[in-house]
């Protein structure tokens, strides 16, 4: 199996992170409680609408998406993003004794509200934390753009906050999720730039 263009490939995620996330009704998919769609309903609808891929371009771009976004169940017949949904989903991931301390990346302006209220899932099914200061970087250098801001790292203590009766989750590709964390776990990490 070849990889698509990057372009192509670029598209593809694209499309996917879109309507497998945020927006499955706008192509007339439909997504079970999970998060589940039917591939062949979803090449189908790419198609209906101005995206057409093939099996193997979709195959090729899950499997060589780096940051492991999306999945097949075991037998190849459905597709889902592993998280980032706006739309109500139940991922069904257990319930996990988090690391020590987990990461998350934003930038200067949204700051204040996240020290005031904590980290809250805004449009999301769930808070997304990284499991190490790197990729929690490159998510908050993501949310600085267009101008060019330097990201801003949290540390959260997961392990407080587990203990304080949030639960956390993990998915397929090494997300951490929790439904929020109060700001009484989180400390502002020195800029290492």
């Amino acid at each position: 199996m070849s990889v698509p263009a990057s372009g192509r490939a670029v598209a593809i995620s694209r499309f996917l992170a879109r309507h497998l996330r945020h927006r499955p009704a706008a192509i007339g998919l439909v997504l079970d409680p999970a998060g589940w769609a039917d591939v062949d309903a979803l090449l189908a609808a790419a198609a209906r609408h101005g995206t057409p891929f093939t099996r193997a371009e979709l195959d090729a771009v899950v499997a060589a998406d780096a940051k492991g976004r999306y999945a097949f169940d075991a037998a190849g017949r459905r597709v889902r993003a592993n998280q980032g949904h706006s739309v109500p989903v139940e991922l069904d991931l257990p319930v996990v004794a988090p690391p020590p301390v987990l990461f998350h990346g934003t930038v200067e302006r949204f700051l204040p509200a996240i020290l005031r209220d904590g980290l809250l899932p805004m449009g999301r099914h769930a808070v997304h934390l990284s499991p190490d200061r790197e990729t929690a970087e490159r998510v908050g250098a993501r949310r600085g753009r267009p101008v060019v801001l330097a990201p801003v790292v949290l540390a959260v203590d997961a392990a407080g906050a587990a203990a304080a009766g949030h639960a956390f989750g993990v998915s397929a590709n090494g997300v951490w999720l929790v439904a929020a964390v109060p700001p009484r776990f989180l400390a502002r990490l020195p800029d290492q730039r």
